[in-house]
């Protein structure tokens, strides 16, 4: 039962005891103590509960602590919070997402404890959280080695409450862990956005469990780094590029290029992404002798790793990228991929579920394995100013240099997006900057509304820039009635003229008029005041 009746004592002196200083306060009428080595710390526990009471806390009458430090007492440690949240997101997440989540959350684990005392080596402690901590399955049926353990024992006892996450100070340390490396490097922006966005979840969670009234992130001023979605136009490779490219994957690995060399081309003249190149079966082609053909995705097969999939295999079925389970996506192919999807399918077969592309064994192609083969095609064409560049340095990036040529080709962007599994606006987002072509028509543009500097375009030929007039000089009032008053009073004199000296003024530009000094009227004035 929770009370607002509560007064305190003076604190108690108890010589000969191990704990000499007592806290003694009244909740309900029933008394209640703690007793601390120092007095300091006596009067720290004191001032907290008084402050709380200041605050309008109400008292719990079993243990006589106010709510903040009752929600401190009963919420456990971040630690703990952790595992809970990664056990509530844990069904039904994707592996990907869930090796994520245990990435960022044992870069914050690490960040909030209480000391650096005994602590394990980062790279032991970073590995003992995120491939065991973190990972529901491989905790519940295996146990983790000495080092894994002594570790994850260290954590526990040094993981600060979860109701002093709260503090900017504790927020803040988290905070800038995300922002760095193992070794100390600046993380990349998009790697700090992930790890800022699974932290604040995780603090969602704790307002949903009513720890705090709100998430303590929206009180913390600090600035996440910038992040763009745009691709690096110097990655797209142009079609002459990937044909070459194309070309030098059966020479680079003889054992297996050819087979991964029509991969290699789904992704570029179909625009599929890896996952659902691995997943394509033979069901899902229409390929026709002569003309364009038609490939039916159905699904992805991303490969997250063994230890984040239900089944324990390196791969896992998934629905298409921002698609509901059971939608299709139809894409259309150019009749040079038909031909090397029916010539792959003579040659190579199908695998005993229909997959188009396996390894030597009969699974599903690792990326490692595809990977490799591609950065030994890369080095067999690309020259070494390119070869240490970003040009193709990915097979990801053949997808990127397809729906950039799409878009070059002046295909409407909808049309594009539907065969890429995008929205229309996160396609110009990605993809606008790799648009070639567009920048000599745009200063062609501008140059014909310019016209040039000699003749003005017919459009402009009217709107003729008129010559300026000088600007006319108005003498003061002031000042012109001085100039009248003063030549009446023959302040003003003229040279005598000869005969030779009449005319106009105009006539005469360098005649010269003298003055007499006006008489020091302004001095006579301000002397008498």
């Amino acid at each position: 039962m929770m009370s607002f009746k509560v007064r305190f004592w003076a604190i108690k002196v108890v010589k000969n005891r191990r704990r000499p200083y007592g806290v003694r306060w009244v909740v309900e009428n029933e008394e209640k103590s703690e007793w601390f080595i120092t007095r300091a710390l006596a009067d720290s526990f004191r001032s907290d509960l008084m402050q709380a009471a200041r605050r309008g806390e109400a008292f719990d009458t079993e243990t006589g602590l106010p709510e903040s430090k009752l929600k401190a007492l009963t919420s456990g440690t971040w630690y703990e919070h952790a595992r809970k949240f990664v056990a509530m997101r844990w069904k039904g997440s994707p592996g990907k997402t869930r090796s994520t989540i245990a990435d960022c959350l044992a870069v914050a684990t690490a960040a909030l404890v209480k000391d650096q005392k005994g602590a394990p080596d980062p790279s032991i402690l970073h590995r003992a959280l995120a491939a065991w901590a973190f990972n529901v399955t491989r905790m519940k049926t295996r146990t983790p080695p000495d080092e894994i353990a002594s570790a994850l024992a260290w954590v526990e006892q040094k993981s600060v409450p979860l109701a002093m996450v709260g503090d900017s100070d504790r927020l803040r340390a988290a905070t800038k862990a995300l922002t760095c490396c193992l070794d100390g490097r600046e993380a990349k922006p998009s790697t700090i956005r992930r790890r800022y966005s699974v932290l604040r979840s995780c603090l969602d969670y704790a307002v949903e469990r009513e720890i705090f009234d709100r998430n303590p992130l929206e009180g913390l001023r600090w600035k996440r780094p910038e992040h763009t979605t745009v691709v690096d136009p110097r990655s797209v490779p142009n079609p002459a590029q990937v044909r070459m490219l194309l070309d030098a994957v059966p020479v680079a690995a003889p054992r297996v290029g050819e087979h991964l060399g029509t991969f290699f081309a789904c992704l570029y003249f179909a625009g599929m992404r890896p996952s659902e190149v691995v997943n394509l079966r033979r069901a899902d082609c229409e390929l026709p002798a002569k003309g364009w053909g038609r490939l039916l995705l159905v699904g992805s097969s991303p490969a997250p790793g063994r230890a984040w999939t239900d089944s324990g295999e390196l791969h896992e079925e998934r629905t298409l990228k921002h698609r509901a389970d059971g939608v299709t996506r139809p894409v259309p192919i150019p009749p040079e991929l038909v031909v090397l999807l029916l010539r792959h399918i003579a040659r190579f077969g199908v695998a005993e579920d229909g997959r188009l592309f396996r390894s030597g064994r009969g699974n599903r192609l690792a990326p490692a394995s595809y990977e490799a083969v591609w950065k030994r095609a890369r080095a067999k064409v690309l020259p070494a100013q390119q070869l240490d560049g970003p040009l193709a340095s990915r097979p990801y990036d053949l997808r990127h240099a397809c729906l950039s040529l799409w878009l070059s080709s002046g295909i409407d962007p909808a049309e594009v997006a539907e065969r890429a599994g995008h929205s229309v606006e996160m396609l110009l987002r990605t993809y606008a900057h790799c648009i070639e072509g567009r920048e000599a028509e745009v200063n062609r543009r501008i140059e014909a509304a310019l016209g040039s500097p000699d003749a003005p375009s017919a459009e402009h030929a009217e709107q003729a820039i008129p010559t300026p007039r000088p600007p006319s000089v108005r003498v003061p009032r002031s000042f012109r009635d001085y100039r009248q008053t003063m030549g009446h009073r023959g302040a003003r004199s003229h040279p005598a003229r000869t005969s030779e000296d009449e005319g106009s003024a105009d006539e005469r530009p360098d005649a010269e008029i003298t003055r007499t000094n006006p008489p020091d009227v302004f001095g006579r004035l301000h002397s008498r005041g």
